[in-house]
């Protein structure tokens, strides 16, 4: 029996210790609700949860940027909805305008007044629609171009495209557009006139059905073929040569031509007579001759439809540019394989970004082009030489005809860009909302796994180590008393 050194004592306090730490790391773990407090208690386990904890906030923040993301949206569609009411009341009044009939000069100046007022309505939005400092349909927010080259301008651009260095982009022309047109190979006669021609002409859904007039000239027949067209709101134009001066009783080959340029645009045509315009008589010829534009932008193919020139998938830094070309000729000196060069486009990208994921690089970008109305019904062509919303007038009944083709226009690209606006909220923030809030729920699931206390494994564990340090305690007691024997020894 040995005084010095109590081994039992020894023994029972290291264990005492132990059960001590362990109740005080069950304290600290059901205090804190967390099994990793520190980086001891599970090394590993704090690294993978410290990142999936940056990427639950991340998450949070991309959730928060895509909500704001459709708040910008919204704020301008809404916007848009309202120049969409005021150019429909503006082609309400140039249907007005249009009725020559009932119209004096007074009610065309009423109309000419309100419209403009509409007109100062539409660059008034546009100028106005902002979300914080933010102008959104200025076209401040979109990408901005100036053409170099005569028959050259800019039309716009997506947020795809790259700024170009101060010497633009080339732009050559390889195919000019070109309209879908027909000429009659046989001429219209005097005889023809008399034994009662049929002809018909269909385009767009709508279809002209036209019988020559016995007795009346050539040229009285063309002049009344050229009014059933226009009548019936046919988008083509019968091409004459000059008439004044000439007799109208000299036969005339007819010709047709569309008044829009590229390969969509098409019309039928059938004649009695073959040659006068479809090529066997009562059976319908087709005319589909139109042809796109074809060239380059930035040294890359790009696509075609119409005038206008488009940098297609693929083209590089130039995608998305559109750029028109009036002319029906090649650019001076040019031709050949390489096309001809027609001037430069410099751009510049103001598109808005969107940074709506976790990670670096996750960004969508949107591009809201102008709709101030000098931007808006460009590429129209009509007699009036309306050039855009901008320039039309009411003033007497042929420019209100004018103007309604403008404004149908302006009325289509507003829709299309509503149109563009709703589909990228909804397919590309809507849905990366969805996808956020899932992500954002199973990297917090994730995290939970690993760094959450099971609060009733620890209770458990708590509760048994309670109970070992309270028997731990009363052992020490025990084997503190137990040198107190020795006392027997001496007795």
């Amino acid at each position: 029996m040995r005084i010095n050194v109590n081994t039992s004592a020894v023994n029972t306090h290291r264990i005492m210790t132990n059960n001590s730490k362990s109740q005080d790391k069950n304290l600290e773990r059901l205090a804190s609700g967390h099994k990793i407090n520190r980086g001891a208690d599970g090394p590993a386990a704090l690294q993978v949860s410290e990142r999936l904890r940056s990427q639950t906030a991340s998450l949070g923040q991309a959730i928060d940027n895509s909500e704001n993301a459709v708040s910008v949206l919204q704020t301008a569609e809404a916007a848009l909805d309202e120049v969409s009411r005021a150019l429909v009341n503006a082609r309400q009044l140039a249907v007005h305008a249009a009725n020559e009939g009932a119209n004096d000069e007074f009610m065309l100046q009423a109309d000419e007044l309100e419209f403009q007022n509409i007109v100062g309505q539409v660059n008034r939005i546009a100028a106005n629609t902002q979300y914080g400092k933010n102008y959104l349909l200025d076209g401040s927010r979109a990408g901005n171009g100036v053409t170099t080259g005569a028959s050259l301008e800019f039309v716009d651009a997506t947020s795809d495209a790259v700024s170009s260095g101060l010497g633009g982009y080339d732009v050559t022309i390889k195919t000019t557009a070109k309209r879908a047109e027909l000429t009659g190979t046989a001429q219209l006669t005097q005889a023809t006139i008399d034994n009662g021609e049929q002809i018909t002409i269909s385009e767009g859904g709508r279809t002209v059905n036209f019988k020559t007039i016995k007795g009346a000239n050539v040229e009285q027949n063309l002049n009344e073929l050229d009014l059933a067209i226009k009548s019936a709101g046919l988008d083509l134009e019968l091409v004459r040569p000059e008439a004044k001066g000439t007799d109208g009783n000299l036969p005339q080959n007819i010709t047709l031509r569309h008044k829009q340029y590229g390969s969509e645009h098409e019309f039928q045509v059938a004649s009695n007579t073959p040659g006068l315009l479809s090529a066997q008589a009562d059976v319908p010829s087709l005319v589909q001759n139109g042809v796109n534009i074809a060239g380059e932008i930035a040294g890359e193919e790009s696509t075609g439809k119409g005038q206008v020139l488009t940098g297609g998938p693929g083209a590089g830094v130039a995608e998305g540019i559109q750029v028109r070309y009036t002319s029906e000729a090649l650019p001076v000196g040019g031709g050949g394989p390489a096309g001809a060069f027609a001037g430069t486009v410099t751009f510049k990208q103001n598109s808005m970004n969107f940074h709506v994921g976790a990670n670096p690089n996750q960004q969508v970008g949107m591009s809201f082009r102008s709709m101030k109305a000098a931007s808006l019904g460009s590429g129209v062509l009509n007699e009036s030489q309306f050039a855009n919303l901008q320039d039309v007038s009411l003033l007497d009944g042929p420019k209100a005809q004018d103007a309604m083709r403008v404004i149908d226009r302006a009325i289509e690209e507003v829709a299309i860009t509503r149109g563009e606006m709703g589909a990228f909220q909804k397919n590309t923030l809507e849905s990366n909302l969805n996808w956020l809030r899932i992500a954002h729920e199973n990297v917090q699931s994730s995290e939970s796994v690993l760094r959450d206390a099971d609060m009733a494994q620890e209770m458990a564990e708590f509760t048994k180590n309670q109970i070992l340090m309270d028997a731990s305690t009363s052992m020490l007691a025990h084997a503190n008393q137990k040198p107190m024997s020795v006392l027997k020894l001496i007795g």
